[in-house]
């Protein structure tokens, strides 16, 4: 950060100081207390509004430490992504709060590792799979995700004694709206030249809004927006005016994973535009309103999600030259965890699309949550900015 003074804390909610993780977790344990129910997610296709409707609160399970994956890999192989292991260490270990919290866990068929993890940890928590489909061009693709949606309804009534009315899952669609808007203003601060916010506060900003309800969460959204405006007014930024600018893709990236961010930064970098199911993509778009099927507007602002277990993934592509054209990185680098075979893959067409539509650098990264490689990313990462002067 460039200033000569202090700067307020953008996320300052009375738990300041505290990394994300812990004032979620204050957050998940008041509302229990108070007679909600807890339902884990593991992923962005999750559809939270009904959760909200239904008065539960979504809680992200664990899945960003390297710790628990030595456990994990007494049971699971050795060249599964550290994404699945630590999710499956974390269980095994019994070491994840918001795992303990859970009445119940909503899983989906993204990829086949994390359908055979669910199985071995279905017996601990009643879990509901539901079946996303991954072709999302398909005439029947968008029946077929409200269908499965439903059938998540009927297992939460079930199993919880929850319900919900049209009427209330058409609220929590307006405020989740409201609530991705905000959030949206404030990743724009990102795309000032230089940016007024660090990925750290976007990092904070998704962590906290994600599982709170609208009502809750838009008071400190829009607080954080009037420190921004004070930053411009004050001549506040991050990095240097001429660091180059990099916009961050691939695979969910958090905890142990963040390593890639602070290379970034040590090698004179700037990360403007953290691109993921943890950073901005989840905040991106809109659920339609006043639809007289609320049901079905969820179901079709989800399989807009582009995430490369989709196929074909074309929505990445436009999502990607959008962000590229806002937020105007120099350079993409998409992170990939080993063994993630389908973003690997994926991989390709991201860099010639990089290249031939936005003639921007372009780098990929394979890594893990092991620490062990971090001298030789900065040594490629300050090697792709040096192609940039």
């Amino acid at each position: 950060m460039n200033s000569r003074k202090p700067v307020e804390p953008l996320v300052n909610d009375g738990l300041a100081g505290e990394p994300p993780s812990k004032r979620v977790l204050k957050y998940v344990e008041g509302r229990k207390a108070k007679g909600s129910p807890v339902v884990g997610i593991y992923c962005g296709y999750a559809p939270i509004e009904l959760l909200q409707a239904m008065g539960i609160v979504p809680a992200v399970l664990c899945s960003f430490s390297r710790v628990p994956i030595e456990t994990a890999e007494s049971v699971l192989p050795a060249n599964l992504c550290d994404l699945i292991k630590s999710s499956y260490g974390f269980v095994m270990e019994g070491t994840c709060p918001f795992f303990a919290l859970a009445d119940a866990v909503v899983a989906e068929t993204t990829c086949d590792g994390k359908k055979k993890m669910f199985e071995l940890i279905s017996e601990l928590r009643p879990m509901h799979v539901m079946d996303l489909p991954q072709m999302p061009d398909q005439p029947e693709a968008r029946d077929n995700w409200k269908q499965m949606i439903l059938r998540l309804e009927k297992f939460l009534e079930e199993t919880l004694g929850v319900h919900a009315t049209d009427e209330q899952v058409e609220a929590s669609i307006k405020w989740s709206n409201r609530k991705n808007r905000l959030a949206r203003k404030i990743f724009e601060y990102a795309a000032m030249h230089p940016p007024v916010i660090s990925w750290r506060e976007i990092y904070d900003i998704s962590f906290l809004a994600l599982p709170s309800t609208g009502p809750e969460i838009i008071p400190l959204l829009e607080q954080s927006i009037e420190k921004l405006e004070k930053r411009v007014a004050e001549g506040v930024y991050f990095g240097k005016p001429d660091s180059p600018r990099v916009l961050v893709t691939g695979c969910p990236i958090g905890g142990d994973a963040t390593k890639i961010f602070n290379v970034i930064e040590e090698a004179g970098g700037v990360v403007v535009a953290p691109d993921s199911c943890t950073g901005i993509k989840v905040f991106n778009g809109e659920i339609e309103e006043n639809t007289g099927d609320p049901i079905g507007a969820i179901a079709e602002r989800y399989l807009r999600i582009p995430c490369a277990c989709m196929t074909p993934n074309t929505g990445r592509l436009h999502a990607l030259s959008d962000m590229i054209e806002k937020y105007r990185p120099d350079a993409v680098i998409d992170f990939i965890l080993q063994a993630c075979h389908a973003y690997n893959l994926e991989s390709y067409k991201i860099g010639n699309h990089v290249a031939e539509q936005h003639g921007i650098g372009f780098l990929k990264v394979e890594s893990d949550y092991s620490q062990g490689d971090i001298g030789q990313l900065k040594t490629r990462i300050e090697a792709l900015f040096e192609t940039l002067r």
